[in-house]
């Protein structure tokens, strides 16, 4: 199935019933958020909705809710698509079988962005305010475009194919933004449109942008998506949607042709205003920052336009759904880039960028009968180099010829596996007063903070306790448990807790067991995988945070010889954690009873 538009989409999905319709009226401050949610938490259709409080146009989400359903969307191209990125990813398979791979070398060639002089686009054009204005947690600063297609030229070739096309996120109003004159983006300056502003303020010249939303959906997953180098996001996108992506020059902007609606303008060279607050994928509020501003030109809109939406929230969520799809597409690309690394996991659970666990192998010195991490090291300087990886703060490597069959997907194995071999003493190296995401409140400050990686290496040293007999003490998992500690109030008080603490345990039998929480609440992080990998690793800045029993520096190394201990507890620093409305949840589970549109789906 070829779409052409968003429309196109949703009436496939409906025949073959993977869409409901809300046909109710809802409210696009949070009601239709938490629809959202309820739904995706169901593992429930993509839902449309029909009729919007204040708004003419209808709204679309969930559409990637599922793994299934994302194939679905893109069956007619998935495999060539995959064909084309493994292509451009390993060039050399293609001259080892020229024959073989000529489809997808013409693929590419029929998916060149095309120009065109006219489009649905340009149907109608209207002011920001008659949008959908979405809003999804209370303490968002406004309405955003949470699906947004931000593209732009390179100032210095302004040739289509050195262009970016990427997903930053768009406040449409609150805060100190002039109503339909003025929106916000956030973005991280090492972005591809941070680049390109970089070189429109050396010019001392604006930054035309477009914001296109909508059109196929694998225009959007073009967005997101992490390409081989040379192969262009327009190409990508026309590839995946299997007809090529039309593109109007129109007053000096890039329109895309088949999009629902496009928003342009211009940012300003150093031109700020606060952005945020932001529900955001670590499951907090991103607060508010000074982020560019874009100077409104105009907003278009199809015939028929539908507003596509999703929620971003503590995962899993539907970005999680994305980033399973990105995989199933390009595979890993990262362990071909790094010599010895087998496989590497941004654990979503943990908010993807807080936790990285991978696998390596350790080769050097292999006459040695004393194991210990080396190679390993190696490979985790790497991994910390390596693009976003960059922003993790917690790196966890094992060694494959160790257990052939582990697997970082299988997360609560692979931390069994390094605590029974880690040593405290030996196998955790600090990187101090570095950068961690912009987003990740538990640092020092905005996009600074600390990493750790922990190497383990050999046989199985150990066998870890699988009970817990410490007052205030939870089980997690084998070898881990959650105390409950008192709220915390500051790091000077938190340091004189540590000992008074170390004192207590130095005293009680600690075999078996590798790694102590402190924690607010004890049962809440022992109730499951992924609340322990949440609160424990969006919650703890390393070096500030990990302590141990009979813990010692030589040599400007940090060890101890007892279990290791990380404060987990919520900080003063921190940011809010998203919490549902209550009389929005209700109004939701009207919908779930029966005659609701929602019936038999929550």
């Amino acid at each position: 199935m070829i779409y052409k538009s968003t429309k196109d989409c949703v009436e496939d999905l409906e025949k073959h019933g993977h869409l409901i319709r809300i046909k109710e009226e809802v409210d696009p401050n949070l009601e239709m958020a938490a629809i959202h949610l309820r739904v995706f938490e169901n593992s429930g259709p993509a839902i449309l909705f029909e009729n919007i409080k204040g708004c003419k146009f209808q709204a679309i989400s969930n559409l990637f809710g599922t793994l299934e359903r994302s194939k679905f969307i893109f069956r007619n191209t998935f495999d060539k698509v995959q064909e084309l990125v493994e292509f451009k990813n390993d060039p050399i398979k293609a001259i080892k079988s020229p024959v073989k791979n000529l489809s997808t070398g013409v693929l590419a060639l029929k998916s060149l962005p095309k120009k065109v002089s006219s489009g649905p686009i340009l149907f109608n054009e209207i002011t920001i305010d008659q949008l959908p204005l979405i809003k999804c947690w209370e303490k968002d600063g406004g309405a955003f475009v949470t699906l947004p297609q931000v593209f732009s030229l390179d100032p210095s070739n302004t040739s289509i194919f050195s262009s970016n096309l990427g997903m930053y996120r768009i406040q449409l109003n609150g805060n100190d933004y002039k109503t339909n004159k003025e929106v916000g983006l956030h973005y991280q300056i090492h972005r591809g449109i941070g680049v390109h502003q970089t070189k429109a303020n050396q010019l001392g010249k604006p930054l035309k942008v477009s914001i296109f939303i909508g059109g196929s959906p694998a225009h959007t997953l073009a967005a997101v998506m992490p390409l081989p180098e040379g192969l262009s996001e327009l190409t990508f996108a026309g590839a995946l949607a299997g007809r090529r992506f039309r593109y109007i020059e129109k007053e000096g902007y890039i329109l895309s042709a088949d999009a629902d609606f496009v928003i342009t303008g211009e940012i300003y060279p150093n031109e700020t205003k606060p952005e945020g607050p932001f529900g955001d994928h670590l499951g907090y509020y991103s607060l508010i920052h000074e982020f560019p501003v874009l100077k409104v030109h105009k907003v278009y809109h199809r015939k028929d336009a539908i507003w596509p939406f999703t929620v971003v929230g503590r995962p899993p969520q539907e970005d999680t759904q994305f980033g399973a799809l990105i995989h199933e597409i390009s595979g890993s690309a990262i362990p071909k880039e790094i010599p010895g690394l087998h496989e590497v996991n941004a654990v979503d659970a943990a908010g993807v960028h807080p936790l990285l666990l991978a696998i390596g192998s350790e080769r050097y010195t292999p006459y040695q009968t004393l194991k210990q991490p080396q190679e390993l090291l190696t490979i985790a300087n790497h991994i910390l180099g390596f693009g976003q990886l960059s922003l993790a703060k917690y790196l966890f490597i094992a060694n494959k010829q160790d257990n052939e069959k582990l697997s970082t997907h299988h997360i609560k194995d692979f931390f069994i596996h390094i605590l029974e071999r880690v040593d405290w003493s030996r196998d955790i190296h600090f990187y101090t007063n570095t950068t961690i995401d912009t987003l990740d409140y538990s640092g020092t400050g905005v996009n600074q903070g600390s990493k750790v990686v922990i190497a383990a290496v050999g046989e199985k040293k150990r066998t870890l306790i699988d009970n817990c007999t410490i007052d205030n003490g939870k089980l997690v998992m084998p070898g881990v448990i959650a105390l409950n500690f008192d709220a915390f109030t500051n790091y000077e008080n938190a340091q004189k807790e540590l000992e008074t603490l170390n004192s207590k345990l130095e005293t009680i039998n600690l075999e078996g067991v590798m790694l102590f929480l402190l924690v607010d609440d004890a049962n809440f992080v022992a109730e499951n995988l992924n609340n322990f990998l949440w609160s424990t690793f969006t919650r703890s800045n390393p070096a500030q945070d990990i302590y141990g029993i009979n813990s010692f520096t030589k040599h400007k190394h940090w060890g101890c010889n007892g279990p290791l201990i990380i404060d987990a507890r919520i900080k003063p620093h921190h940011a809010p954690s998203l919490i549902k409305n209550i009389e929005i949840e209700k109004k939701v589970d009207k919908l779930g009873e029966k005659g609701g549109s929602l019936y038999g789906i929550i």
